[in-house]
């Protein structure tokens, strides 16, 4: 049964270096996400983080001289927490690993599993990826030149790792977890995802190692210290424990479960078989849904700092600004696959689409107002099919955004809906010809040309609403430019739902021309 709060996360990231543009883009996922489900008038709560535990942590620490919780104190308050406050990501908690609210509660889960006689004490030997933290099976490995076996995904070598651990029965869960998967098709997406995931589990489970006895750094296992609990049990009990497990059980009975993780596809199998089969072994909810995007690409290779492909967000912003960065790569890419960025093509739809489009149309609405009507927005007293139209459309575009956006995960096809709306008022613009218009002075003529005014003056109060989730500076700029604050209350206030509703810019608005939605870019810097 869906708790009362419409409940989002992001993986919590490692701190073994700072965000790069594939962290940002999921985390701005997320955040468009909850501000949509905010806009719906629902409650909302957003997690995001840092994986601060494990071998790639603590090894990343002693290569910079110094302990492990002094690097991710460092990564954390000057990089990751930073960015996001840069970006406008508004999370309703931030949680660490290493906090004590995480770790007490980790120890009581496993310490649980443990007496129900669902973890054993065995050996395991095997290809170990550090910088995936996890035990790779064959098909997790490619060859190099030399013979070697590398990880798949970050194309280095693997460690052959031999230790004694404990267990959790995990390949008991798997005809439970087909099971459910064959009841619940959405709970893995995209279509692609579900379809890995259910044939790694249709090949038979392997009962998963969630101990490390090699290293210390991470949460030591409560019966037996020798041994600390492997770093993806360790994670994946965030989403539980930032919202009151063992804590807070009425805080926890309201949030639990997710509606929606958002995770990359190279951590997908934790989160859609192990973790369902904790909680299954826990008599826990599981998550509504596990929503795993794709790669960002860089060259042919995924963007990562050990590839040498990482870009900051910090670069692009300080070009292009944070709006149109938040923006971009959810227009450019389909969420759920791969994706290449590139500067050209961000420089390209820029221009095209936000500057020209969106911003263009804008400009000479608020301009048209103040040169006609002495910037006081008329009344609509001339509605014909022309008008009708552009109504329909935006009733259009609202249905399908809120569809795609709050329901599918669409980010795309949400924003081009609203934008495919933009490009229909202008050309409604074009086919009115409303300067032309003006120079009929007869009260005919000054009824048609405040009819066309107000029609593209109330399809960019839509509009706003619309992209408020998306571009909130920018909507919010608008907003404003519309004279739309005081008779409509505040933007955030808006639901999405009613943003198609006609006729909700009062005639009267002071409209004035603001500061340039998308301004000109400058030349690429060097």
């Amino acid at each position: 049964m869906p708790s009362p709060t419409y409940y989002v996360s992001t993986p919590i990231y490692y701190v073994n270096d700072a965000p790069h543009l594939g962290h940002a883009y999921t985390t701005v996922a997320g955040d468009v996400l909850t501000r949509w489900h905010r806009q719906r008038g629902e409650k909302v709560w957003y997690l995001t983080g840092t994986d601060e535990h494990g071998q790639k942590i603590m090894r990343t620490a002693e290569a910079n001289g110094v302990t492990p919780q002094e690097w991710c104190d460092k990564l954390v308050g000057e990089a990751w927490q930073p960015l996001w406050e840069h970006l406008g990501i508004k999370n309703d908690d931030f949680i660490r690993t290493t906090q004590k609210r995480h770790t007490d509660r980790v120890q009581e889960f496993v310490q649980d599993l443990y007496d129900k006689g669902e973890i054993y004490k065995g050996g395991y030997e095997g290809p170990y990826c550090v910088g995936c933290e996890e035990y790779k099976l064959p098909g997790d490995l490619i060859k190099a030149e030399d013979g070697s076996e590398l990880c798949a995904i970050h194309k280095k070598p693997v460690e052959l790792l031999k230790e004694e651990n404990y267990f959790f029965k995990l390949s008991e869960y798997g005809p439970r977890l087909l099971e459910f998967y064959e009841a619940n098709p959405g709970f893995i997406q995209p279509e692609s995802a579900r379809n890995e995931v259910l044939n790694f589990v249709r090949k038979g489970l392997q009962d998963l190692s969630i101990s490390r006895s090699t290293f210390d750094w991470g949460v030591p296992v409560p019966w037996d210290t020798e041994h600390v609990i492997y770093v993806w049990v360790d994670a994946l009990l965030n989403y539980a424990t930032a919202v009151g497990y063992g804590a807070d059980q009425a805080r926890f009975e309201e949030i639990f479960p997710a509606d929606v993780h958002l995770v990359g596809k190279d951590i997908l199998r934790f989160h859609a078989i192990i973790w369902p089969a904790m909680l299954m072994a826990q008599g826990l909810p599981v998550p509504g849904r596990i929503a795993a995007n794709g790669w960002l690409m860089v060259g042919g290779e995924k963007m990562s700092k050990s590839n040498l492909t990482g870009i900051k967000p910090q670069d692009l912003t300080s070009h292009f600004g944070v709006d149109a960065y938040r923006w971009y790569f959810l227009r450019a890419i389909a969420f759920g696959q791969d994706g290449s960025f590139s500067w050209e093509d961000f420089t390209v739809r820029y221009t095209s689409e936000l500057a020209n489009d969106y911003g263009n149309l804008a400009s000479r609405v608020a301009a048209m107002v103040g040169k006609y009507f002495g910037g006081e927005l008329p009344a609509a007293i001339a509605d014909g099919d022309a008008e009708k139209a552009v109504q329909d459309g935006l009733a259009k575009a609202v249905a399908e955004a809120d569809r795609r956006i709050g329901d599918e995960l669409d980010f795309q096809g949400g924003i081009l809906a609203v934008f495919d709306f933009v490009k229909q008022v202008n050309g409604y613009l074009t086919e009115q010809e409303p300067w032309k218009v003006a120079k009929d002075e007869s009260p005919e003529g000054r009824a048609r040309l405040a009819t066309i005014l107000y029609t593209a003056a109330e399809s960019l109060r839509g509009v706003a609403v619309l992209l408020n989730s998306v571009m909130p500076d920018t909507s919010q700029k608008l907003w404003d430019s519309l004279g739309a604050e005081a008779p409509l209350g505040s933007l955030a206030e808006q639901r999405v739902q009613d943003a198609g509703a006609w006729g909700l810019l009062p005639a009267g608005s002071k409209v004035t021309k603001g500061a340039v939605l998308f301004p000109r870019l400058e030349e690429k810097p060097a």
